[in-house]
This record gives C-alpha cells, sequence and structure tokens, in this order.
C-alpha cells in the first residue's frame, strides 16, 4: 500500500521500531506504527488530536499512548538513542520564541496547569509577541540537535544555557550569539578543556579571542529551526503541558535525525 503523507518510511520504522516498549503480554494494542503514524499526521498538521483520521485508529488511543508513554520515558530513550552519535567537535546553540494558542494558554481546573498557576510554571511568559514558550537547541556540526529544553518566553538565553553544555569536554567549540556572551559561560567551558566561539557584546572592554569564520557555520542551528517549524504542532504551541508539548519537539526532531540519516545511507 503506498505511503500517505507524514508516515514514517521503512527506513525510518526500522530504526524507532526496536526501541518501543515490547507487550508479549496481555490484549494486543492497536498497531504502533499506525499509531505514531497518527502522531505524526498531528505533529505535522497542526490539526486537533480528535482530527486525526480514522486510519490511524482511534484519536483517543494515539493521543493517551502519546501521554502514557511520555511518562514512561520512552520518547527521551527513543531521541537519546538516536541522536547518541552526534558529531561533537563543534556545536551551536540557540533558542526561538514560539507563540502560545489561545487553547494552549486555558487549561481546566482541577489540572496540573490550572487557570491559577503561574505561567512560568508552564513554560509560557509574556514577551514583545504576548504569550510565548522558548524553545532552546543545542545542534551538532551536522545542524542536528543533541539537546533540547524549554522556558517561558522572557527567560535570559545565556542563563538557559547553563544545564545543556555538560557533555562538552576536551577540544570542543561552542558557537553562539551575542546573547550567550558572559564570563561565567566562558570560564565554564573553558573549565572542560572546550572553547567559546561567541560573538562578544560591543560595549566590552576586554575583547575575548572569537573567530568569524568559525562563526559562519552557527547559521546551521537556524536551519534546525527552520525545519522544526515544518512541524505545525511545534510552530505554534497548542499543547497546555509543557510536558507534552517538549514530547512533540523531541518527536520532531527524531525525524529529522532520521532523515538525515536515511539521506546518507
Amino acid at each position: 500500500m503506498k505511503r500517505r503523507r507524514y508516515e514514517l518510511t521503512d527506513f525510518e520504522w526500522s530504526i524507532i521500531e526496536p526501541l518501543l516498549p515490547n507487550k508479549p503480554r496481555g490484549v494486543p494494542r492497536v498497531d504502533d506504527r499506525k499509531v505514531l503514524n497518527g502522531i505524526y499526521w498531528r505533529l505535522r498538521t497542526g490539526a486537533p488530536w480528535a482530527e486525526i483520521p480514522e486510519r490511524y485508529g482511534p484519536a483517543t488511543t494515539c493521543y493517551n499512548r502519546f501521554v502514557r508513554w511520555r511518562k514512561l520515558g520512552v520518547w527521551d530513550r527513543v531521541f537519546n538513542a538516536i541522536t547518541a552519535a552526534y558529531d561533537g567537535d563543534i556545536q551551536m546553540i540557540d533558542s526561538s520564541s514560539i507563540r502560545v494558542h489561545q487553547h494552549g494558554a486555558n487549561a481546566k481546573k482541577g489540572g496540573q496547569t490550572a487557570p491559577g498557576d503561574a505561567p512560568d510554571a508552564r513554560c509560557m511568559g509574556r514577551s514583545r509577541g504576548g504569550l510565548t514558550t522558548k524553545i532552546h537547541a543545542l545542534v551538532d556540526a551536522n545542524g542536528l540537535p543533541i539537546a533540547l529544553k524549554l522556558t517561558p518566553g522572557q527567560a535570559h538565553d545565556g542563563r538557559s544555557a547553563t544545564d545543556m553544555l555538560g557533555a562538552m569536554g576536551q577540544g570542543q567549540i561552542l558557537l553562539a550569539d551575542r546573547a550567550y556572551d558572559s564570563d561565567a559561560l566562558r570560564q565554564s567551558l573553558k573549565d572542560r578543556g572546550a572553547w567559546a566561539c561567541i560573538k562578544p557584546m560591543p560595549n566590552r572592554v576586554n575583547i575575548p579571542s572569537f573567530s568569524p569564520f568559525l562563526y559562519r557555520y552557527r547559521n546551521l542551528v537556524e536551519r534546525f529551526f527552520s525545519k522544526l517549524k515544518h512541524f505545525r504542532a511545534v510552530a505554534t504551541r497548542f499543547e497546555k503541558h509543557p510536558e507534552n508539548y517538549l514530547a512533540l519537539v523531541k518527536l520532531a526532531a527524531i525525524q529529522i535525525w532520521l532523515r538525515f540519516y536515511e539521506s546518507v545511507t
């Protein structure tokens, strides 16, 4: 049968299938590939969960399995397994602000994100564009994501990057724009044997070493965000719970990785 648009290719499925939970006992569940195709259909179109086509099984099954596997850490394990072979010589970090849809900004009473909750707890914040969420991404030398996180839209990029750079070590280089220019971040990388090629702020008195030649490659992280926003459920945040939204971001990143793998095999 001909593969429909947005569905996983045979190559992509061959990589993902061994990483999914195995259920040898109990009532057989709806086919994993069919359900995952339904999740990716929703991820690419940005349509409400309830509008997932019947060919992918019940819409409630797609949503419930997405949430259940997120809680079990399945999507994190798949992401970590697929990204384990990243090229770490040069890494780039940046963020992108995502507009929160009005359906994502509201939540039912008694839920994890009730209306009275602080927006920061939901990784939402007020910025010039209104209520936004920031996606922070660390990518490798091929522009493929290594680490992803969410913060409220008004969060400072440099301070938000601190816990994303733990894997950087001897001989590696970090490329970043002026938002990450701080002595503390530079020293943290230096202590690990890495070098920060960060564009210095114009008001610096002591200008640190900087390579304009290497800095040109920072566009790879911007290209990653461009690819990420092809997934409409990422380009606009409809999810109320930040954990669900981050899981969708990781599922989109997984497919970006798999397409890269498929293109070089």
